[in-house]
């Protein structure tokens, strides 16, 4: 139980200025002892997990979103999706095989068969050898048939390798086991000529995954934005992840500076541009009024590649470090904005600080950890814990609501909602500084109020970027610059593909094929946000 320190009520006319300033300094010993308290157990938890020990207590996941809903007599019946259906009735069938029956009764009348349905699959070697018609022509030289195209002179028909780029992509089977999976179904295939198919010639593939972000960029409202650690040739690296509900596009660097992050955003571009955009983001962020004069003289110039902007930098003296960082910051968000991203973007970030660019939105969910993770060490604390759980939670319900029916009277009622939560004082020191640190970020919070699109969590960016702590657990990193590219490439079709509803089979089968029976994805995703029903 905590002890109070502080003397018993007094009446005002008793009181004096040196009882004030006693019962302060109380006040204040007994705010630094609990916080001690707090940081005390925490030390004490943290030498237990690298001793192994049972972690106590057990910090659940965000209570977001996980509200337990009570059961309704309604709700009591059978789950959703479990009424019977004919399960093969859109199967195709491939072959059909009668069974007679044996021992026939005398007398029994023929009715017909009575289907039974078995799917399966045939996973065989099949080999095929092409004979090559060949001529001598009169002056000696010699002409042949050629391969149907769709083999593209290769040793390995498209369905084999579709198979390969489909386990070693979405299954995530690794090279060695893939190769011995191979040469036991009985193909003769060497190491290298596995990690060339894995590898080479994806250029078209390359090409369509850079598509994907430049539309995707052009026509969304928003977008959710996570990066996390891929390593490279034995080197630490990060990949960025930048995408919403229609498409996901992945990049792997050595940086995850903001630079790096508005490099990506750029969609394929290289230059820099000095238009009031870049002007505003630099007097917004202080650059000193000497470098921003040299660059508003400039106004209008386009710089082709990093080497044009870095000379004239250096002609200009803008040589300091946090200098050349938000010009180059500035030139590079004229440079998004120039090439057709709206100003009003919405970027919604786990507020990591080099996503903080154009309108920028903070997950809740996120926010929300900076609570759930706290340990009161007194029954008021815990209270009053519990007390701000349920308040977050009535507050982020009522956000979720407003974003289906936003009205004028539920955006005053819920931003006071926000102020009466993250401005209360509580029993606990721990609880109150989490409480101001969420204040501060309200109007990233908050943005919602004003743009109900854009979500109020950024778990489509979470659950992406998963993606690639899966390979790095079970890979390690990429060695080349192919394998890093193609990594990248293919996670992002992948992704993609699954998010407009599109089987990866199908897609890796139509562009290895030249079918051309599925369209772009850059067209899939304009149509869906042209036509999101």
């Amino acid at each position: 139980m905590r002890v109070n320190l502080i003397p018993p009520t007094i009446p005002e006319d008793e009181k004096n200025p040196l009882f004030l300033q006693i019962a302060t300094f109380i006040e204040q010993q007994s705010n630094i002892i609990e916080q001690q308290a707090e940081q005390i157990q925490q030390l004490k938890d943290e030498i237990a997990r690298l001793k192994n020990h049972p972690r106590k207590p057990d910090i659940k996941p965000s209570s977001l979103e996980k509200k337990k809903k009570s059961k309704s007599k309604k709700s009591m019946g059978k789950r959703p999706g479990s009424k019977k259906r004919k399960k093969t009735a859109q199967l195709q069938i491939h072959e059909t095989i009668p069974i007679a029956l044996e021992n026939i009764p005398a007398g029994a009348e023929f009715k017909g068969y009575k289907p039974f349905v078995v799917q399966g699959l045939k996973i065989r070697l099949h080999n095929t050898k092409y004979l090559l018609a060949t001529y001598e022509t009169a002056d000696g030289d010699y002409i042949c048939s050629k391969l149907p195209e769709h083999l593209n002179g290769k040793h390995f028909d498209p369905e084999l390798i579709c198979f390969i780029l489909y386990q070693y992509h979405h299954c995530g089977v690794t090279q060695p086991l893939l190769l011995e999976q191979l040469r036991e179904f009985g193909v003769d295939i060497s190491k290298g000529t596995l990690s060339n198919i894995l590898i080479e010639g994806k250029q078209d593939f390359h090409k369509e995954k850079d598509r994907i972000l430049a539309v995707g960029l052009e026509v969304s409202n928003y977008i959710n934005v996570d990066d996390t650690g891929a390593r490279h040739n034995g080197k630490n690296g990060y990949c960025t992840h930048i995408g919403n509900e229609t498409f996901s596009w992945f990049e792997s660097t050595e940086s995850k500076s903001r630079i790096n992050f508005l490099k990506l955003m750029r969609a394929g571009h290289s230059d820099f541009a000095i238009n009031m955009d870049a002007i505003c983001y630099m007097q917004e962020h202080k650059l000193p009024q000497k470098p921003l004069n040299a660059i508003i003289d400039n106004m209008g110039k386009i710089f082709a590649n990093d080497s044009q902007w870095h000379d004239f930098l250096a002609e200009n003296a803008i040589v300091k470090d946090r200098h050349v960082r938000i010009a180059t910051e500035g030139v590079l968000i004229g440079s998004i904005i120039e090439h057709g991203i709206s100003k009003h973007l919405v970027v919604v970030s786990d507020d990591a600080g080099q996503f903080n660019v154009l309108l920028h939105a903070l997950c809740w969910i996120h926010a929300n950890r900076a609570i759930d993770k706290i340990i009161p060490y007194t029954d008021q604390a815990t209270k009053d814990l519990d007390t701000v759980k349920d308040q977050v939670w009535r507050l982020y319900k009522g956000l979720k609501a407003y974003k289906e029916t936003p009205k004028p009277a539920d955006k005053k009622r819920l931003n006071n909602m926000f102020d009466e939560i993250f401005t209360q004082t509580t029993a606990s020191a721990s609880l109150n500084a989490a409480l101001k640190r969420i204040n501060n970020n309200k109007s990233e919070l908050l943005l919602v109020l004003e743009r109900p699109d854009i979500p109020l969590h950024n778990n489509g960016a979470e659950n992406a970027i998963r993606e690639y702590v899966k390979k790095r657990k079970i890979s390690g990193s990429t060695r080349s610059e192919s394998g890093r590219r193609c990594r990248d490439t293919f996670t992002s079709l992948k992704k993609t593909c699954r998010k407009l509803g599109v089987s990866f089979w199908q897609y890796l089968k139509d562009r290895i094929e030249s079918t051309g029976a599925i369209p772009d994805l850059s067209d899939l995703i304009r149509q869906h946000c042209l036509n999101p029903g």
